[in-house]
């Protein structure tokens, strides 16, 4: 299994490509760069006129290099490899998701595309990725390192979605060393911070939903709980704020080929103070 990294150049897939190296180097697990683009249906030898190979796929061999270089130099014990596939992003990656451990993406690619926008291959790969998928922006860089002091937040809802998405939570706060913060947002009750296991007045509806989401977390791994009143999704945004990492779960629905993020994971990939990872939960 190995961390796979979908790159176009751009400063925020560069981002991801750091984020994934030193990931990789916790993990001691292979990276893998991947460029993918149908160059082939734009550009064939008609049109290179004499050139040995399309100008499209010397750009891309290049982009995967400069990012292999970028890996190397940032953690040299990591195994990288690249690739340049002619496909679609999305149908490539979305395929590379079923080997990997998960999948790094930049918030935005070379399109120029303002940062409060999420590009379609971000969300499609989200959506419809078979292993968790990790974003991050440019403004992210101060997040990007694992030995950056910070928590790992989940997001937990009334109903839970499944333990896929704290196992990749609690695995990520023990591989770094910091604790793990189960955040649930409720509409209603009371706002207040649920340390550990113990009593306290709480909202009756976050004691199940936490419980549930945390019955199977590692022994030795610092827990701590909080629940907070309001939007979802602004409860979740403020915790990202001083976070290393915010992980949510996305339910899936077996032989549904839509959309399968909810409003909530849609808008904290695109307002997230820190990187996120979705991580699909079959329903």
């Amino acid at each position: 299994m190995r961390l796979v990294v979908g790159v176009d150049g751009s400063e925020s897939s560069l981002r991801a490509v750091d984020w994934a190296a030193d990931n990789a180097a916790l993990r001691r697990t292979p990276l893998r760069l991947v460029y993918a683009s149908l160059w082939e249906r734009y550009e064939g030898a008609s049109l290179a006129q004499g050139a040995d190979r399309p100008s499209e796929q010397v750009m891309a061999e290049e982009i995967v290099q400069t990012a292999e270089r970028r890996a190397r130099r940032r953690q040299p014990d990591v195994h990288v490899t690249t690739d340049v596939l002619p496909e679609e992003p999305e149908q490539a990656l979305v395929r590379e998701s079923h080997s990997a451990l998960a999948v790094v993406l930049g918030h935005r690619g070379r399109s120029g595309m303002t940062e409060a926008i999420l590009g379609s291959v971000g969300v499609t790969v989200a959506e419809h990725a078979h292993c968790p998928v990790v974003v991050l922006r440019c403004d992210h860089a101060d997040r990007a390192r694992p030995g950056t002091p910070g928590r790992i937040v989940l997001g937990v809802d009334e109903k839970p979605a499944g333990s896929a998405a704290l196992r990749f939570a609690a695995e990520e706060a023990g591989l770094r060393g910091v604790p793990l913060e189960a955040v649930h947002v409720s509409r209603h009750g009371v706002t207040g911070a649920l340390p550990g296991r113990g009593g306290g007045k709480r909202e009756p509806d976050a004691v199940p939903a936490l419980d549930e989401a945390l019955r199977d977390v590692p022994i030795g791994l610092e827990v701590l709980r909080r629940t907070v009143s309001g939007r979802p999704r602004d409860g979740l945004l403020a915790a990202s704020r001083d976070a290393a990492l915010l992980v949510v779960g996305a339910r899936r629905r077996p032989g549904h080929f839509g959309p399968q993020l909810g409003r909530v994971a849609h808008g904290v990939l695109h307002h997230a103070a820190c990187p996120v990872a979705v991580v699909p939960e079959l329903s």
